[in-house]
């Protein structure tokens, strides 16, 4: 079976979604993981919660770059508060994880009820956050793993970002990499789970299945994966579920379920216009990348025909490319963002392309079982 583009039908979202509202991660030290994000992909640090601002028990520090907000979010007291608590075993059982990916919704409390009445997992009833700046309406349902979307209205709100945030201005403010906006988020799921979540997606969020791989797409000598895509009436969200496949070794699936301890949000796509001078930048920054055969460039012309993009730079920084029926794609994945193999991202950049680049797998799938053998966990 081959991977296959689902056939497109009216699709009615449960509740309208204009986009990401940001993604938080809890994490083990908030102060440092923001100065890795700032130095590494330049990020701008704009706000701060925490003791300072009347939060006693816990510190977030907001980010951002472009239409791109992350929230890092560390435990400060883990015993003065439930929340604290959470956030403190979180990253004792997970390590650094992904555990809100947000929306933003025009009207949280439709959005909630609606979702809650199709099968959601309730998480946050609806809940007014106010300040001088006015109120934004939050509430949560939940995902795959302990993974959350909160849905976010900020229709009557003028302020920065959410109220019990305070503006930053810090000194340290490195020049941005050329990163614009979340191009899709990808999580990871247990054998047997995957189409229990596109269901889910399908019938509390009104999402379809853009697309489908299954193990022969997906697959090396080694191992393999299944996969498909989630996503909402406009396309501005989109949620790929991978789930591992049986193979001669364990998989990039299963290390990740193994080390975050169970499903998670593998790893963020994060879109440029421009990616060889975004790579560049990053990798001049200390990100670094999965490597690329030099054999895989032999053929890419051949494969993918004419492109814009030198084929030597690509070669040099590594960079994979992928064309469908729209126009093509390039990308390139980092090496994880942590010590525990599971978290990384995807640097990705559009020329009409809309799949995910079908044409990589198998270079990206033996480039992540490279970096799993020098762990001992292939």
């Amino acid at each position: 079976m081959a991977a296959t583009l689902e056939p497109v039908t009216p699709v009615k979202d449960t509740y309208p979604i204009n986009g990401t509202d940001y993604n938080e991660f809890y994490v083990g030290n908030a102060k440092q993981a923001a100065q890795y994000y700032m130095s590494a992909f330049g990020f701008q640090l704009l706000g701060y919660r925490g003791p300072e601002t009347g939060t006693r028990d816990r510190a977030s520090y907001l980010l951002q770059q472009q239409k791109i907000r992350i929230v890092l979010t560390t435990a400060i007291t883990p015993k003065a508060s439930p929340l604290a608590a959470e956030i403190a075993d979180h990253v004792f059982r997970h390590g650094d994880g992904v555990k809100d990916l947000a929306l933003w919704v025009d009207d949280a409390r439709y959005a909630y009820e609606e979702a809650v009445k199709r099968g959601a997992k309730a998480i946050r009833a609806p809940e007014v956050l106010k300040d001088d700046d006015g109120e934004v309406v939050v509430a949560a349902i939940g995902t795959y793993g302990e993974t959350v979307h909160s849905l976010i209205e900020r229709r009557k709100y003028k302020g920065m970002f959410l109220p019990g945030f305070r503006a930053m201005t810090p000194h340290y403010a490195p020049p941005e990499a050329g990163l614009l906006y979340v191009d899709h988020c990808v999580g990871n799921v247990e054998l047997g789970k995957m189409d229990v979540w596109v269901d889910y997606y399908a019938s509390v969020m009104g999402f379809r299945n853009l697309l489908t791989f299954d193990d022969e797409d997906i697959n090396t000598e080694y191992s393999s994966l299944m996969s498909k895509v989630m996503a909402n009436g406009n396309d501005r969200i989109k949620f790929p579920i991978n789930e591992p496949s049986v193979g001669k070794k364990r998989s990039q699936i299963d290390e990740y379920l193994d080390f975050y301890g169970g499903p998670g949000v593998q790893h963020m796509a994060l879109a440029t216009n421009d990616i060889v001078k975004t790579v560049t930048e990053l990798r001049s920054r200390g990100v670094e990348f999965l490597s690329t055969p030099t054999s895989y460039y032999d053929q890419l012309q051949a494969r993918v025909g004419t492109i814009d993009e030198p084929l030597d730079v690509l070669q040099d920084l590594g960079i994979l490319v992928d064309r469908d029926p729209d126009g093509y794609l390039l990308q390139i994945f980092t090496k994880t963002v942590q010590d525990r193999p599971t978290v990384f991202f995807e640097i990705i950049q559009r020329k009409g392309a809309k799949s995910f680049g079908k044409g990589n797998f198998r270079a990206l799938f033996e480039a992540i079982e490279r970096e799993q053998e020098k762990r001992g966990n292939l």
